[in-house]
Parts: structure tokens; C-alpha cells; sequence
């Protein structure tokens, strides 16, 4: 084992805990994968969103992590879905592949987003969290991918392994938020991305454009890399309608959910997370629960809404099943149908009925 893989385990209980481990931002480094102005959530060396709540610290980790209170997973959760998605959709169509990945359907394009075909979510392959299920697309039934979104560099979104593969068999445009094109190519030195900051947007073809929107979150590859490149939420305006998608987000003040209303208007569908949010002391500023989830479905008003990042890699302390069950507690007393907001396991599909 080389010094580099060496501190890459040894850093493995931090990485992917997806914690909001602060500890190491007093430390001034300088910022390796993107050297750019400072801007109003930029600093010169980290990037920040200034309505997020501050970072948590080592002591509160390690409260966490030795605090008990983890509901246990079973080795497999098998998903009764396993999906075959045809060549081409001109419409509308889209697949959960597994925790956040996704396969869009839309307007003659196959768009993959934060695809993970990796065993672990890991930066090793010998250790951390390992699938409950495999992906409910086989790699080898994916369609010709045209397009690979990520939304940022944790190892649960962005798995390298998985998109030098893409890049060998499919050739796609790869888009990502600022910073990540050089956390890619530290792997993959040959794989194009374009990189834009929020508010900007890349036109995909076939009259679809992705545009990249803030999200509470944040991002880390290593113990102090942390901040150093942006992390982004996903509008596709496309023929058949507004796509929102978040991969991982707090619910903060919900600015950014009236923003995105606002800016783009109602919604066709939003893939909405509802998984790894316990405890909520330390998870509630970058992931929502069920409940928030639903409040953000009711501030943009999605015509339809789809659960994911829930029942695939064990990266908090709920159990496997609970954040469907605690969706359908939340929709009930929001007075919202259960079939407005879906819940979505690994392999299944949705397509508008009309």
C-alpha cells in the first residue's frame, strides 16, 4: 500500500460518514482544484454558502461516532425492480439506479446522474460503505449515454471508477460544478469536463440545457480538501418539462427552494433526497429528513416527486427502511396524496401517465 492509499484509509471513517467534520478549515492550504476570484460564496480558497449553518466540529464527530444509537442494516435489502431502459425516450422517463444515481430519459437524450456502479462508496475498495443491493440497472443494459451530471465530490456521487468506464464505452459530455473537473482528472486525466459555477448552465442538445443551483451542502475528497470544490443541486429544462434535482442538501431557511420556484417556475418532476439524516443534531444542516423533504416539495410545487439516497449504502444511523416510512408519516400530515411523492427503490422507473 502506496503513502497515498494509505492516508486515503486512514481518513475512510471521516469520508464516509459524510459528516460535517470542520476540524481541518482552520488550515489555510491552498486550493488544488480550482484557483478563481473570490466571489460572495468563495473566499479565495473555500467556497460556502452564507445562509448555511457552521460547520460541526471534531468533538461533535466523535460524539456521534461513539454515541451509540445506529439501527442495524441487513447484508442484503433486495429491491423488487430491476429495469431494461429502452434506446431512446422522447418524452419523459427516469430509472433510480441505486441511492443517488439516476438515468434520464428525456427528448432523445440519456442523461446518467452521480452514477455509482462501485461496490463500496469508498475511496478504497476494501473498506466502507458497501451496497445492500446492486444496482438496479446492470451496467451493461445502460443506453447510449449522451450526457453524466454530478452534483459533487463525495464518494456516494462521484465514484471515478464508474466514470472512466463511461468515458472508455460512451464517450458522454461531462458536466460538474466548479473544482470537480480536477478531482476527475486527478483519476482520469483524459475525460473532458465542463465546470460552471451556480447560476450557470450548459446546453445538453435536443433543446435541453442543465443549470446549476446552490444546495446546503458541501464537499471533501481527502482530510483537508474540504470546501475546495463546489457542490450543486440540477435544473434540466427540457421539451417535456422542468427536471429538479438535488443529490444531497440540508433544508436550511428553504431560500434556495423559492429561488429555484421562482426562477424557473412549477416543476414536471424533482428527485428530492430523504435518506442519511439521523442524528439530526449533527446531520440537519446538510441532509434532509422526510419531513423537509416534503416542505421542499411544497415550496416548488413539483407536479411529481421522487425519493432517492435511501436503502442502498449505510452512511448514518437510521434504519434501512425508515425513510419511506417516515415520507408516508410526513405526507399524511401535510395533507399531500402518497403517490405525489413516491419513494423510489433501486431498478424502479417513472414515466408521466398522460
Amino acid at each position: 500500500m502506496d503513502r497515498r492509499t494509505l492516508m486515503k484509509a486512514l481518513g475512510l471513517p471521516i469520508i464516509a460518514a459524510a459528516s460535517a467534520l470542520g476540524w481541518m478549515k482552520a488550515a489555510r492550504a491552498t486550493n488544488r482544484y480550482y484557483q478563481g476570484p473570490v466571489t460572495d460564496h468563495f473566499d479565495g480558497v473555500r467556497f460556502f454558502l452564507a445562509d448555511q449553518p457552521q460547520d460541526k466540529g471534531f468533538l461533535e464527530l466523535a460524539r456521534w461516532q461513539l454515541g451509540g444509537g445506529r439501527k442495524g442494516w441487513p447484508e442484503s435489502f433486495p429491491s423488487p425492480f430491476q429495469d431494461k431502459p429502452p434506446a431512446e425516450v422522447q418524452g419523459l422517463r427516469t430509472a433510480l439506479i441505486g441511492h443517488a444515481s439516476f438515468l434520464v430519459q428525456v427528448a432523445g437524450l440519456n442523461i446518467l446522474i452521480d452514477p455509482v456502479f462501485s461496490e463500496r462508496a469508498s475511496p478504497v475498495s476494501f473498506a466502507g460503505p458497501k451496497r445492500v443491493n446492486p444496482p438496479g440497472i446492470a451496467y451493461r443494459d445502460l443506453p447510449p449515454i449522451h450526457a453524466v451530471l454530478i452534483t459533487h465530490n463525495h464518494y456516494d456521487h462521484l465514484d471515478t471508477g464508474t466514470l472512466g468506464r463511461l468515458w472508455q464505452q460512451h464517450r458522454p459530455k461531462f458536466i460538474a460544478p466548479l473544482g470537480n473537473d480536477a478531482v476527475i482528472q486527478a483519476e482520469h486525466p483524459e475525460i473532458p469536463v465542463e465546470t460552471r459555477d451556480w447560476g450557470g448552465g450548459v446546453d445538453l442538445g435536443h433543446g435541453v440545457t442543465a443549470h446549476i443551483e446552490p444546495a446546503y451542502h458541501w464537499s471533501a475528497r481527502g482530510i483537508n480538501d474540504r470546501r475546495m470544490a463546489l457542490w450543486c443541486a440540477y435544473v434540466l429544462t427540457t421539451p417535456a418539462g422542468t427536471i429538479y434535482h438535488i443529490g444531497d442538501t440540508g433544508f436550511g431557511d428553504g431560500k434556495i427552494f423559492h429561488a429555484v420556484r421562482e426562477r424557473f417556475g412549477r416543476p414536471r418532476l424533482a428527485h428530492l433526497p430523504i435518506g442519511a439524516y439521523e442524528p439530526r443534531w449533527f446531520m440537519e444542516p446538510q441532509h434532509m429528513n422526510p419531513e423537509d423533504a416534503v416542505k421542499v416539495l411544497r415550496i416548488i410545487e413539483a407536479e411529481q416527486a421522487l425519493g432517492h439516497h435511501w436503502g442502498t449504502f449505510r452512511l448514518t444511523n437510521e434504519g434501512v427502511d425508515e425513510p419511506p416510512q417516515e415520507l408516508a408519516a410526513a405526507l399524511l400530515a401535510a395533507e399531500i396524496p402518497e403517490g405525489l411523492f413516491r419513494p423510489l427503490r433501486p431498478g424502479e422507473a417513472w414515466m408521466p401517465s398522460e
